[in-house]
């Protein structure tokens, strides 16, 4: 029984039982949406570059806008923020569901909108993460609630793309798309029905450039949080972006269709959300940057074993290791990040880490779409498994240097107590 209380004990806040709800709901929709553009896309195409170009299409805008949408969240109202960006979402969602439903979709209109939802994004998680924080009062449960939002997403995981697959093989891609447009409406009620306290809010007394001059400087000289973006722009530059190869995997390797498509990301979302529970357990204190490294080695060893099997129950064994392993480059950094970031800087420091996380994965999205048609894909998710356990390597010597220099301060703090005492 008190392990079940550890790992919910966020439930106990009404806001974020809420919150939680509406999210669970709109993430399934998310990930159908997500799922179905990239099968539309690469049915349409059959080019895993295209495929690239897809996800750039949707995230690129949170790399050119992600630190303005941080500088907008510390400036005003999260709540309000959030509100506008779930709105327009479900306009996306909605423009989406239309072009397909009536037969009027191009490649060029669904990267357009892709690029548009990129733009909400970019807006909306600066906002979104650290209204998290808002919301639980108790500093102490904050670990809890970011891990329990993580199993909401990769629950969303498991769900939403079987749920697509099954939806885009027998009712067509406008049904799912306007399924994920439905799923707005339980989030935008779920933020109405929240009583929140005013919210401090803090008009501009700089200049763009001199407060993300700010926010960079603030990160620099607090290691921790510099350090863990660093980590988290190579993993998601590098390794992170194997999920643009998924579809040829399915289509080519497992030789399947749609529905392949969709059991592959389920059984990766599995992964994730074992591991998102996984970290909701676990009790106050506990070092949270081992976890991060041991989940990078995890991730990537089991990107290289899933690389070149071709039999589909065992494949899926390490699509779900896999799944666990990339869960801890979100939840863990994220709660590195704001655990250790101060209240007034939050914002930035959070838009910096969608920058890190999200824009950094348009870039490498690229980068796999163009070199897997010249190499394959199956050789190329061995490189990503390769390069994961490179970084999880220069992360560890990060931090067995972090553990001396703690010793050699404790070491020098405890001289010079011991000097005082006899003085």
């Amino acid at each position: 029984m008190a392990t079940k209380i550890s790992t919910f004990r966020a439930f106990s806040n009404r806001n974020y039982c809420l919150y939680f709800g509406g999210q669970s709901v709109s993430q399934i929709g998310t990930w159908m949406q997500r799922t179905g553009v990239s099968w539309v896309i690469y049915t349409m195409t059959h080019s895993a570059f295209m495929l690239g170009i897809t996800l750039f299409a949707t995230q690129f805008p949170s790399f050119l806008l992600s630190l303005y949408g941080g500088i907008i969240s510390d400036r005003y109202d999260r709540y309000k923020i959030m509100l506008v960006t779930q709105a327009a979402a479900m306009i996306q969602a909605v423009l989406l569901a239309v072009l397909m439903l009536t037969n009027q979709y191009a490649v060029w209109s669904i990267l357009t909108l892709s690029v548009i939802l990129g733009v909400i994004n970019a807006f909306d998680m600066p906002a979104r993460q650290p209204l998290v924080h808002e919301i639980i009062r108790n500093e102490s449960d904050l670990p809890n609630a970011l891990a329990l939002n993580s199993s909401m997403t990769n629950l969303a995981r498991v769900i939403g793309p079987a749920m697509s697959g099954i939806i885009l093989e027998k009712l067509g891609a406008g049904i799912c798309f306007s399924l994920n447009a439905l799923s707005f409406v339980a989030v935008i009620t779920s933020l109405l029905l929240m009583k929140l306290p005013p919210a401090a809010q803090h008009p501009a007394q700089k200049k763009i450039v001199a407060e993300l001059k700010d926010g960079f400087v603030y990160i620099r000289h607090t290691p921790i949080i510099g350090m863990t973006l660093l980590m988290l722009s190579c993993v998601s530059l590098l390794v992170l972006p194997y999920n643009t190869l998924l579809p040829v995997f399915a289509k080519i390797v497992f030789k399947g269709d749609a529905t392949t498509f969709g059991y592959i990301n389920s059984f990766i979302g599995l992964g994730a959300l074992g591991g998102a529970f996984f970290l909701a357990s676990l009790k106050p204190g506990v070092d949270l940057k081992i976890v991060l490294l041991i989940n990078t080695f995890i991730l990537g060893f089991s990107l290289m074993f899933f690389s070149h099997i071709s039999y589909f129950p065992l494949a899926m064994l390490f699509a779900t290791t896999c799944g666990f392993g990339m869960m801890a480059q979100t939840t863990v950094g994220n709660t590195i990040v704001q655990i250790h970031a101060a209240p007034n800087m939050r914002g930035r420091v959070m838009s910096f880490f969608a920058l890190a996380f999200f824009g950094m994965l348009p870039l490498g999205s690229l980068a796999v779409g163009g070199l897997s048609q010249k190499i394959g894909a199956p050789n190329m998710l061995l490189c990503q498994g390769a390069i994961a356990i490179i970084i999880a390597i220069i992360f560890l010597n990060y931090l067995r240097k972090d553990k001396l220099n703690k010793r050699k301060m404790e070491k020098i703090n405890d001289a010079n107590d011991i000097i005082t005492r006899n003085i």
